[in-house]
């Protein structure tokens, strides 16, 4: 267990990242909703830290959202409908199962958020939009700033349907996805790789001037699974989940 604990990596903090392994446990089932955690004298035994590590990393799950402490009885995890947050761990996304689960939902959020904000919005958004398309294709294209730009363009998008919900939750997952991103530019020629990702996003904003929902959620929903194939996921194109 320690050599386990010790692989998660260096730079993290000990209560971090005992604090994710045990998250990774939630997750994946091995320890489930109601259940409730061991002692901290016996997680402190299994990892081989002290009880102040136990303490702190148990201190950053309920913070999470992720486990309630009850007076005198112990930690017990709560239930996905009972969580007051939401966390993803990113250690988790190195498994293609959960970075697919991930577009899946990028999916289902973003071009419902398109088609939405095709209907809602006005001048300044589109503004806003086009300033971050222009970015993604101007002198930053082969850099770092290029997938800030990116990001934004999906955020202002969000912010453009009117609804702070869709905006926050986008925004959220969007933060997620910035791994792929970096991933893709590595094993993709990065020139094609602009080129094709630049005009799908190009083809979104024509949908959004036009104030056509039906084709904004349409470019959207090819765009994430183009994305999501060029990172090895794949996804269908059409909204039935069951043409895998």
């Amino acid at each position: 267990m320690k050599q386990r604990l010790a692989a998660i990596g260096t730079v993290e903090t000990l209560p971090h990242r005992v604090a994710a392994f045990l998250s990774r446990g939630i997750e994946s089932g091995e320890l489930n909703p109601g259940a409730r955690l061991p002692t901290e004298q016996e997680l402190s035994e299994k990892f081989g830290v002290s009880r102040n590590v136990v303490r702190e990393a148990i201190a950053q799950l309920r913070a999470d959202g992720i486990i309630e402490a009850r007076q005198g009885v112990g930690a017990f995890v709560l239930a996905p409908e009972q969580r007051a947050a939401i966390r993803i761990d990113r250690e988790a996304l190195k498994d293609t199962h959960n970075m697919e689960r991930l577009f899946e939902l990028r999916c289902i959020l973003e071009a419902e958020s398109a088609a939405l904000a095709a209907a809602r919005r006005n001048q300044g958004h589109l503004d806003s939009i086009k300033a971050a398309l222009d970015r993604m294709g101007g002198e930053e294209r082969w850099e770092e700033g290029s997938i800030d730009a990116d990001l934004l363009f999906h955020r202002e998008i969000a912010r453009a349907t009117g609804n702070s919900y869709i905006h926050t939750f986008i925004s959220f997952v969007c933060e997620q996805i910035r791994h792929s991103i970096h991933y893709a530019r590595m094993t993709n020629p990065l020139h094609d790789l602009v080129e094709i990702n630049v005009g799908e996003h190009v083809r979104i904003y024509e949908a959004l001037v036009a104030g056509d929902p039906a084709a904004a959620e349409a470019a959207m929903r090819t765009h994430i699974v183009g994305a999501a194939n060029r990172v090895g996921v794949k996804l269908p194109l059409s909204k039935d989940t069951g043409a895998r």
